[in-house]
C-alpha cells in the first residue's frame, strides 16, 4: 500500500514538472517579461490597443516558440480575463473612468527548454486616464431600451452640479465604424431627462456598443461618462396581442399571438399571469413562464372568475438579458363586461322595437284617419251633385199643386 502511494506521488511530481514553470531561468535561458508595454487609445471610447515587444534577451531565440500571457481586469464584469497569444498586440474593452490594470508574462517552449514550457516573471502595468471637468457634473441614471428592434432610446439625467445652460453631447462607436459619430437624433430636453434616439441602421448587435456623454457650460466642461453595452440585451418587444380564452370539456385554454415587429418568434418567451377570484371574495395570483403561445389547464370549479394577461421578453437563446414588454389587456372568464354589453344591447334593441311599434301604430292610425276623411269628402261631393237632379225629377213627376212642398 505504501509502495503504491509512493509511485503515485512520483508520477504526479513528473507531471507537475512537465506542465509547470521552472522559474525565470533554465539552462542559462533568462525569460524576461514583455518589453515596452503601452496602451494606445484610437478614440473608440474605451476600445484600446495593448502593444508590447519581445524581451531583448529573447530576440535571437530561434529554436523555441515565444508566447505571451495577458491578464486584464474587466471592470464591467468585475473579474480578471486571461489570453495567451504569439502576437505583439491585443485589443480589449475598458472603462476609461477607471484604472487600466494589466499583468503580462512571457512563455518559452521548445528544444532550448528541453520541451518544457517556461513561464517568466509576471509584470503588472497600471494606467489611468485623467478627465477634467466640473465636479459632480457627470450625468446620472444612464439607460437604453431597444424598442422592438426598431429604434433604441438612451436617456440620462444631468449631474447634480449641472446648470440649465449646459449642452450635452453623445458620441458612439462600434467595430464597423471607422471613427466615432455624434447622436443621430436628440430628444427634446425636459426638466429631468435628456436623451438620444438611434435608428436601427446605426446599431450593431453582438459587439461592444460604446457611448460617451460629455458637454459644456458657461462654468466649464462637464465630466465625461463612458458606457459599453450590447444592444441585443436591451430589447423590449411590443405588447402581446389577441389574447383569447376557449373552454371545452372542463378545460380552459389561453391563447395569444406573438407581437409583430423585428423580434423573431423563436427569440421570445412569455409570462402568463392569472388571477382566480373565489366565491368568498378572496383572490389568488400566479404566473407561468413559457415559450409557447397556448397554455391549457383544468378549470378550478371553486373559482368564480379567472382573469389573465400576458407579456413577452427576448429569451436566453437570443440574448443574455432584456426587458419585459407591457402587459396585454386583461381577459376574464366568464367575461362580465361581455355579459353587461350583451344585456345593454338587448335593452337597446327592446327600446328600438318598442319605439318602432309606436311609430308604426301612429302611422297606421294616421292612414285610417286620412282614408275616412277622404271617404267623407267624396260622399259630401256626391250629395252636392245628385241633390239638385233628384229635386228636378221629383218636381216633374209630382202634380203642380205639390211642387211648393219640394222647394
Amino acid at each position: 500500500m505504501t509502495t503504491a502511494l509512493l509511485w503515485m506521488c512520483f508520477l504526479l511530481l513528473v507531471l507537475l514538472i512537465q506542465h509547470s514553470s521552472f522559474g525565470v531561468e533554465v539552462a542559462g535561458l533568462s525569460v524576461d517579461p514583455p518589453a515596452n508595454i503601452k496602451i494606445k487609445d484610437p478614440g473608440h471610447l474605451g476600445h484600446l490597443i495593448i502593444e508590447w515587444s519581445r524581451p531583448s534577451r529573447l530576440q535571437n531565440l530561434s529554436d523555441c516558440s515565444v508566447r505571451y500571457q495577458l491578464r486584464f481586469y474587466d471592470t464591467y464584469t468585475g473579474r480578471w480575463r486571461s489570453v495567451r497569444t504569439m502576437k505583439l498586440s491585443y485589443e480589449a474593452q475598458f472603462d476609461l473612468e477607471k484604472p487600466i490594470q494589466l499583468k503580462m508574462l512571457t512563455l518559452v517552449k521548445g528544444p532550448c527548454t528541453s520541451g518544457v514550457e517556461v513561464l517568466g516573471k509576471e509584470e503588472e502595468f497600471v494606467e489611468t486616464f485623467e478627465h477634467k471637468g466640473i465636479k459632480d457634473s457627470r450625468i446620472r441614471d444612464f439607460q437604453c431600451v431597444y424598442y422592438n428592434k426598431e429604434y433604441m432610446d438612451c436617456k440620462w439625467r444631468p449631474g447634480s452640479a449641472d446648470t440649465p445652460d449646459s449642452n450635452h453631447k453623445l458620441y458612439y462607436w462600434h467595430r464597423e465604424m471607422q471613427e466615432t459619430a455624434e447622436c443621430p437624433e436628440y430628444f427634446p430636453d425636459t426638466e429631468l431627462w435628456k436623451g438620444c434616439r438611434f435608428p436601427r441602421a446605426s446599431l450593431l448587435e453582438f459587439t461592444e456598443f460604446n457611448v460617451c456623454v460629455n458637454g459644456s457650460s458657461r462654468e466649464g466642461d462637464l465630466l465625461p461618462a463612458y458606457f459599453s453595452l450590447e444592444v441585443q440585451n436591451k430589447v423590449k418587444p411590443k405588447m402581446v396581442s389577441n389574447v383569447e380564452l376557449l373552454t371545452k370539456d372542463g378545460l380552459l385554454q389561453v391563447h395569444w399571438s406573438p407581437p409583430t415587429g423585428n423580434v423573431p418568434e423563436q427569440c421570445l418567451e412569455y409570462e402568463l399571469e392569472g388571477t382566480n377570484e373565489f366565491m368568498d371574495g378572496s383572490k389568488r395570483k400566479w404566473t407561468n413562464v413559457s415559450e409557447e403561445t397556448t397554455i391549457e389547464f383544468v378549470r378550478n370549479g371553486e373559482s368564480e372568475k379567472s382573469c389573465f394577461r400576458v407579456r413577452s421578453k427576448i429569451n436566453g437563446y437570443c440574448a443574455d438579458e432584456g426587458f419585459w414588454s407591457e402587459w396585454s389587456p386583461t381577459v376574464c372568464f366568464p367575461d362580465n363586461e361581455k355579459v353587461k354589453k350583451h344585456e345593454t344591447h338587448l335593452e337597446q334593441w327592446s327600446t328600438i322595437v318598442l319605439t318602432s311599434n309606436l311609430i308604426l301604430t301612429a302611422l297606421i292610425f294616421c292612414l285610417i284617419a286620412w282614408a275616412l276623411k277622404k271617404m267623407w269628402m267624396n260622399r259630401k261631393q256626391q250629395k252636392y251633385v245628385f241633390d239638385p237632379l233628384f229635386k228636378e225629377k221629383v218636381q216633374k213627376a209630382m202634380p203642380p199643386i205639390l211642387s211648393p212642398v219640394f222647394h
